[in-house]
């Protein structure tokens, strides 16, 4: 994504009825489905819409869920199903940008709002649950394509139709993608340097991805040093005859 780049927004939708979930929480508000016309747009989210799971979702950087259509339509045809706007759980089904490799930080303009990108979406059991599909989080999880959260950071109204701006890329390129995978610790060490507004839970999201990564690299090792190479144990073991 890049600045200049623009899409458009296909479906505004906000929560059409509570859902009963297993578990502790007892209801979702992932059901969400389009709404016409203008949809006013606070800090903490869309007019009409709400989070039941207070704890691990809502809140001013994760006030709106933007999903992108493409992402949508690839997977609907490897589900073989239609996956119709909110079907993710999404505030936004936005056509003709990346969300999912949005960077972190970006800004874009809707209609007279102005969000940041500040997040990307970490599937969980309630999605598992709606989905009804095997292994959905698991799957969810392994493409990647997460779609992102944004913050509010100018108040205003969206509506279907409205084009979507790309107004500000941050210097470091790195993306909601990169931070959900966390492949290059390396990389979100930096998120760290230059980005003063992160959460605490994509701070806490960094961590869990530097202690697996250097849990992972003990664990190699480890293993090294169990199994040598064949031709340095045979040197060693030379060495130890001649010294013997």
């Amino acid at each position: 994504m890049r600045t200049g780049d623009s899409g458009r927004v296909l479906a505004v939708c906000v929560v059409h009825a509570d859902l009963d979930v297993p578990g502790r929480v007892g209801k979702s508000a992932i059901d969400k489905r389009p709404v016409a016309g203008r949809v006013p747009v606070r800090a903490i989210g869309l007019e009409g819409d709400h989070v039941c799971d207070t704890k691990h979702h809502g809140g001013v950087h994760q006030a709106v869920y933007a999903y992108a259509d493409e992402d949508a339509r690839r997977w609907g045809d490897e589900l073989e199903r239609e996956l119709p706007a909110g079907w993710f759980g999404e505030n936004l089904r936005i056509a003709g940008l990346p969300i999912s490799d949005a960077v972190f930080g970006a800004r874009l303009t809707i209609g007279d709002t102005l969000l940041e990108v500040s997040a990307p979406r970490v599937p969980c059991s309630t999605f598992q649950h709606w989905s009804g599909e095997a292994q959905w989080v698991k799957r969810f999880a392994r493409q990647s394509d997460t779609g992102a959260y944004l913050r509010v950071l100018t108040e205003g109204t969206i509506g279907a139709g409205d084009p979507v701006s790309v107004v500000h890329v941050p210097d470091h390129g790195i993306t909601v993608r990169d931070l959900f995978t966390g492949e290059d610790p390396g990389l979100l060490t930096i998120l760290l340097a230059v980005e003063p507004t992160l959460s605490d839970d994509v701070r806490m999201q960094i961590e869990r991805h530097a202690r697996r990564h250097a849990n992972a690299e003990r664990a190699a090792r480890r293993r090294a040093g169990e199994h040598p190479d064949p031709a340095t144990r045979r040197g060693a073991e030379l060495d130890t005859g001649a010294q013997l």
